[in-house]
């Protein structure tokens, strides 16, 4: 009975080990960063600024000196705080051990991963530039807009590129003939 469940079991067991692994991991770095932002969040409110620099908006990237967070400031107001949980990096965690549970051809996943973490990248800075606008303009919605829309919308893209590795990437199981 137990054999039948293997599969699930072993995608499971991968799956949790690499999430903890990771998660484990990242914290001890966020830890040894402290009390400064880790590099990936400072680099992500780097490139955020320029995002928004290059949108005609004057931001500027400023790492707070009491705490691990990058202020984005625009005519010495800070209009987003940007924490070590904004720079994408447990969501790219997830992504990756499902990619590995799930397994599949290595030269597949030798692009498909590095594409998939440039998708979530590149879909967070996209998101924290949406959510300048919204502090900006609909103050009043921010904390739903970046609780709740904002974190669906990331995690849909991932569930995305999930599905489009197991069902086109990876290619459908092959049917036994019984």
């Amino acid at each position: 009975m137990l054999k039948e469940f293997r599969p699930a079991l072993r995608f499971l067991f991968i799956f949790l080990g690499l999430y903890i692994g990771g998660n484990v991991l990242y914290g001890l770095w966020i830890t040894y960063q402290d009390p400064a932002p880790d590099p990936a969040t400072r680099w992500v409110a780097f490139q955020t600024s320029v995002a928004l620099n290059q949108w005609g908006y004057i931001v500027t990237p400023l790492q707070n000196e009491h705490g691990p967070t990058v202020f984005l400031k625009s005519d010495n107001n800070t209009v987003l705080n940007i924490y070590e949980g904004c720079n994408g990096i447990n969501v790219m965690i997830v992504f990756v051990a499902f990619l590995i549970a799930f397994g599949g051809p290595a030269r597949k996943l030798s692009w498909f991963l590095p594409v998939g973490l440039i998708i979530i990248h590149l879909s967070n800075i996209v998101r924290l530039v949406l959510l300048y606008f919204v502090a900006i303009h609909y103050q009043h919605y921010f904390y739903y807009v970046h609780k709740y829309v904002f974190t669906a919308a990331i995690y849909i893209i991932v569930f995305l590129l999930w599905i489009i590795w197991v069902a086109k990437v990876n290619g459908k199981p092959k049917a036994t003939a019984a």
